[in-house]
C-alpha cells in the first residue's frame, strides 16, 4: 500500500504497486490538478520542479533544477508515466531576455527529461509532454486539427514547434511520446487563469475584444486531467490537441461568462485599447487576438468523451464551484 502524504508534511513513501506519474514542473496550477486527480484513483504521484506547491498538494515533492541529472532521476525508473509542464509563463512581454527564458525553460527541461528516460532500467512506457494550441495559425474560415490544421507563424508558434521537436530528440525505443497542444485550461484555484479573468468579467470590463470574433479554445481543468489519463492508457501518439470539442467565437465566450456570474453586460475592447493594456499588464495582446479555432480530432477519435464539451456549462461549473470554495469575493 502506498502512502501519499501532504506535500506540506512528512515525505515518507512506502513500497508498493500503486502505478507511478511523475510530473515535471508540476507545482503551478496545472501540475496541482493533474496531482489531486490521479491521487484520488491511488497513483503514486510525484511533483519534480524548483520549488514546492504553494498550497497543500497530494503526493510527493523532489526538487530538480530542469538542467542537471539528479536524484529526481530515480522516480523515473519504473514510473508508469511522466508529464512534463515545465516551462516560464507566456504571460509576459516579449523581450529579448523573457522570449530567451521561454525558449531555455522548455527545451532544456524537455531535454533533461528525455536524458532521463534514457538512462534509467525501466524507463516510462509514456511520456506526456506539453505543447500548445497556438501551434495553428490564425484561423477564422476552419478549424484546425492535428492532420489538417496548419502550422502558423511568429514568436509563439516557434517555440511550440522548436519544444515539439526536443520531446523527439533522443531515441527512446521503449517510451511512447504524445505532444499535449493544450488550449487555455480553466480551473478554480491559485495561479489558475480564473484568478485574472473573474475580476475583469466581474467588473464588466469583459465585453467582445476587437469584435469578438476570434475563436477561442479552451478545455475545463477536470477534461484536462481526464485526457491525460486517457492517453496513458491508449496508443496515441505524437501531436494531440488537448481542448474542448466546441470552440467559440470571443464574443459568445464572455457572454457565457458573464451570464455565469450575472454581470448583465460588458464594456467591448476595440484592439488599440487591448495593445495598451497589455502593455501596462506586462502581457502580449497576441494573448486576446489571436483566433485559435482547434479541435480535438485525434482525442474524439480515440474514443475520448468530454465532460464539458461545451462552454456554458463549463463556465457554469466553475462559477459555482468558485462561489463554494470562497473564491466569488477575490
Amino acid at each position: 500500500m502506498t502512502t501519499r502524504p501532504d506535500l506540506h508534511g512528512p515525505e515518507r513513501v512506502q513500497s508498493g504497486a500503486a502505478p507511478r506519474l511523475v510530473i515535471a514542473g508540476g507545482s503551478g496550477f496545472l501540475g496541482r490538478a493533474v496531482a489531486r486527480h490521479f491521487a484520488a484513483q491511488d497513483w503514486d504521484v510525484v511533483i519534480v520542479s524548483r520549488s514546492r506547491p504553494p498550497v497543500p498538494t497530494p503526493g510527493r515533492w523532489v526538487p530538480w533544477d530542469a538542467l542537471r541529472q539528479g536524484g529526481w532521476v530515480r522516480e523515473l525508473d519504473g514510473a508508469a508515466a511522466v508529464l512534463n509542464l515545465a516551462g516560464r509563463t507566456v504571460n509576459c512581454r516579449y523581450t529579448a531576455q523573457n522570449m530567451l527564458d521561454i525558449y531555455t525553460s522548455r527545451l532544456d527541461s524537455t531535454r533533461a527529461l528525455g536524458r532521463a528516460v534514457a538512462s534509467v532500467e525501466r524507463p516510462p512506457p509514456v511520456w506526456l509532454s506539453s505543447s500548445t494550441a497556438t501551434f495553428y495559425r490564425d484561423a477564422r474560415d476552419r478549424p484546425q486539427d492535428e492532420a489538417t490544421g496548419e502550422r502558423g507563424e511568429g514568436f509563439s508558434v516557434d517555440v511550440a514547434t522548436r519544444w515539439e521537436d526536443a520531446l523527439h530528440e533522443l531515441n527512446l525505443p521503449h517510451t511512447r511520446r504524445v505532444a499535449l497542444r493544450t488550449a487555455m485550461v480553466y480551473g478554480v484555484g491559485v495561479g489558475g487563469i480564473m484568478e485574472t479573468t473573474d475580476r475583469v468579467v466581474r467588473l464588466g470590463g469583459a465585453g467582445p475584444m476587437a469584435g469578438g470574433g476570434q475563436y477561442v479554445s479552451w478545455i475545463h481543468e477536470r477534461d484536462f486531467c481526464r485526457a491525460a489519463q486517457f492517453l496513458i492508457g491508449g496508443d496515441l501518439s505524437g501531436p494531440v490537441n488537448v481542448c474542448a470539442p466546441q470552440p467559440l467565437p470571443n464574443a459568445e465566450f464572455l457572454r457565457a461568462y458573464r451570464q455565469a456570474w450575472g454581470v448583465p453586460l460588458g464594456v467591448p475592447s476595440p484592439a488599440f485599447l487591448i495593445g495598451l493594456g497589455a502593455a501596462v499588464m506586462q502581457s502580449e495582446a497576441e494573448l486576446l487576438l489571436k483566433s485559435r479555432w482547434v479541435v480535438p480530432e485525434r482525442l474524439l477519435g480515440a474514443g475520448f468523451t468530454f465532460e464539458f464539451p461545451a462552454w456554458p456549462g463549463a463556465i457554469r461549473d466553475l462559477v459555482a464551484r468558485a462561489r463554494r470554495e470562497g473564491h466569488a469575493g477575490r
